[in-house]
């Protein structure tokens, strides 16, 4: 099945705005690279701030099945399921093309501009947490709450780190630091 004309804007801006960032990628290169009229992206997205919000939701959507997919089809131990996070992190660091984490680059670029975009990018970092606070259950830890936000403190420092330095070793050092804290949970 073809791709809707809004599924197709939204795709291309996700690739454009990874690639180049939110304020280098103009409208102009989002309707050239999804091929469609001016007049078609504002039948679907009222602003391009609504269309960086789209954005964000189809990224999260697209990271969260990925990541939960990786971790069940690579770890079979509640435990192992946590550190698989490092894992997949490691996997992606590596991916040509690793630009970091869009959603960190979402509130570095409109820090304090946009309500609804901080809003989104905050939102996937949330459930990422609650997504590694259930694995914390699952694993028995005594503090859930408090090791699934260290563990994504980790994860988003490795992921700064990764794309800073280009270096995806980075998900590897923030895993034995994770299997450390495990370890003492």
């Amino acid at each position: 099945m073809r791709p809707s004309k809004r599924d197709k804007i939204v795709e291309t801006a996700l690739e454009l705005f990874y690639q180049h960032g939110f304020h280098a990628t103009g409208i102009e290169k989002v309707l050239s690279g999804a091929d469609v009229a001016r007049m078609t992206l504002y039948n679907h997205f009222k602003s391009k701030e609504e269309l960086i919000v789209a954005v964000l939701r189809r990224r999260d959507e697209n990271f969260r099945e990925w990541v939960v997919h990786y971790v069940e089809q690579k770890a079979g131990t509640p435990r192992d399921r946590l550190l698989a996070l490092f894992d997949a992190h490691a996997e992606w660091f590596a991916e040509k093309g690793f630009r970091g984490c869009l959603f960190i680059n979402a509130a570095a670029e409109f820090a304090g501009n946009s309500d609804s975009i901080h809003h989104a990018a905050a939102e996937h970092k949330r459930l990422i947490i609650s997504f590694i606070r259930g694995l914390a259950v699952a694993a028995g830890i005594q503090n859930p709450d408090v090791v699934a936000d260290q563990l994504a403190l980790l994860l988003e420092g490795a992921i700064v780190n990764a794309q800073m330095s280009g270096d995806a070793a980075w998900a590897g050092k923030a895993r034995d630091t994770a299997e450390t804290l495990l370890d003492r949970a």
